[in-house]
């Protein structure tokens, strides 16, 4: 282990984070926003903020509970974004059309819904926003407890291609000490139920870092996890966040915890590999033989995406905007409400420019930290220039820390085994001064 970098600093899913957003007072026209910008590969994302329960652990923008009927007026506003945000595509068509090549249903838990509201949801993704769920791959997100026989029969039939499902711990102490209140016999049924429904791509979410959690539990997960056969496997390490039921009772990370997690973090990793799964990113695995989820034309770092939902983002070249972002359960509250009595969504509220070096962050944070790497021509034809004349310094500190491949190849910029295993602490030297400025100067809530 490198001692001198904390290897758990920040889970770097996308760039800027939502913490360097702020209120935008221009409140640009979604029509404006998107005159312009290629539409003919988009990635779409409907955002569900309700569980049954909150994880120890959780940070997302979600509530439990959805009292008063919440969850059809929820779907209602959803519908009415929606017709707001597909009537700006087409006024921003620009001679050409909206193409959507991935779809996916998050949260919060999108399982959450009934059978009916799931039918509701995929319908304002097609009907309204114009997306071939049948078409392009399609992922959800479940829990044990909602991943019921009638909810799977309309995902499956609506043309889901991946259910992603939250499990963290095969083992009952573990779940409880994350806070998860669940039983390894409810999460067995619940699996056996989804390979019923004939979803082609089954992923499992585990955690690694619980209290309590050792060497030998971690591998009775990994274990119970494989034998599922599940195409795809996540890897989280735990994190202890402001605001969440594990950050309240006072947890704290250090460096013996560091330690124990990266321990886990490598056990897991090996096993799977010997197992037959290839490493894609520091969390993700897939099986060899399992079917590609990501569209062909799709890439994260240039491509749009619509999000649809008030824990959504949506990106442009220039702009990524959203609704206002929480993690205190009463300031979520609030937000939903407010969302839920919207009329106008012609506007972006909330967001953050992205100028030509944001972009150029982007693009290497995003690329670098797939195991696969970063082909240097590619960045090279958008900028203009290479990676190293942009970031020098940062990727001399890389390569001096050993996080780099120097057996990649000429045309190739990738990471070590040991720089995927620092993912999050090299995702973060990459933020700008200023996003990391308006991250530190975030009022949480």
């Amino acid at each position: 282990m490198n001692t001198a970098v904390r290897p758990y600093q920040s889970y770097v899913y996308a760039y800027p984070h939502k913490t360097a957003y702020r209120e935008l007072k221009d409140r640009p026209a979604l029509r404006e926003l998107w005159a312009g910008e290629p539409k003919n590969a988009l990635s779409l994302y409907l955002h569900i903020p309700f569980c049954e329960v909150r994880c120890g652990f959780c940070n997302l923008f979600t509530r439990i509970g959805a009292p008063d009927e919440l969850t059809g007026r929820y779907l209602a506003a959803l519908d009415r974004q929606a017709t707001a945000v597909r009537d700006a595509l087409d006024e921003a068509a620009d001679g050409g059309g909206t193409r959507f090549v991935a779809a996916a249903f998050g949260g919060g838990t999108p399982t959450f819904l009934t059978a009916d509201e799931l039918d509701r949801l995929c319908d304002i993704a097609e009907k309204r926003m114009g997306a071939d769920l049948r078409a392009v791959p399609l992922s959800v997100e479940a829990s044990p407890a909602t991943a019921t026989a009638d909810r799977l029969a309309v995902l499956a039939g609506r043309g889901t291609t991946r259910l992603s499902l939250g499990i963290q711990s095969f083992v009952d102490a573990e779940a409880r000490a994350a806070v998860r209140p669940q039983r390894r016999a409810d999460v067995e049924a619940a699996l056996a139920r989804i390979r019923d429904a004939r979803i082609p791509v089954l992923n499992i979410d585990l955690i690694y870092g619980i209290e309590g959690q050792t060497a030998d539990t971690w591998r009775v997960s990994l274990d119970a996890a494989l034998a599922w056969r599940p195409e795809e496997l996540y890897l989280y390490p735990l994190y202890i966040r402001p605001l969440t039921g594990l950050g309240r009772i006072g947890a704290e990370a250090d460096a013996a915890w560091d330690s124990r997690r990266l321990q886990l973090y490598r056990q897991g990793r090996d096993h799977l590999v010997e197992h037959g799964y290839e490493q894609v990113s520091m969390r993700m695995f897939r099986r060899k033989d399992a079917p590609k989820q990501a569209s062909d034309d799709y890439a994260c770092q240039t491509d749009g995406m619509i999000g649809l939902g008030c824990g959504a983002r949506s990106y442009t070249s220039a702009l990524h905007y959203s609704f206002d972002y929480a993690v205190d359960m009463r300031e979520i509250r609030s937000i939903i409400d407010d969302y839920t009595a919207t009329d106008d969504f012609s506007r972006a509220e909330v967001g953050r420019y992205v100028d030509a070096d944001e972009a150029r962050r982007r693009h290497l944070l995003q690329s670098l930290l797939q195991a696969e790497g970063m082909p240097l021509a590619d960045y090279a034809d958008r900028f203009g220039t290479p990676p190293a004349d942009d970031f020098p310094a940062e990727l001399d500190r890389f390569a001096a820390r050993g996080w780099l491949d120097d057996t990649a190849g000429p045309g190739l910029l990738r990471l070590s085994p040991e720089g995927l295993a620092h993912s999050d602490a090299l995702g973060p030297e990459l933020f700008s001064d200023s996003v990391r400025a308006a991250m530190a100067a975030y009022e949480m809530k």
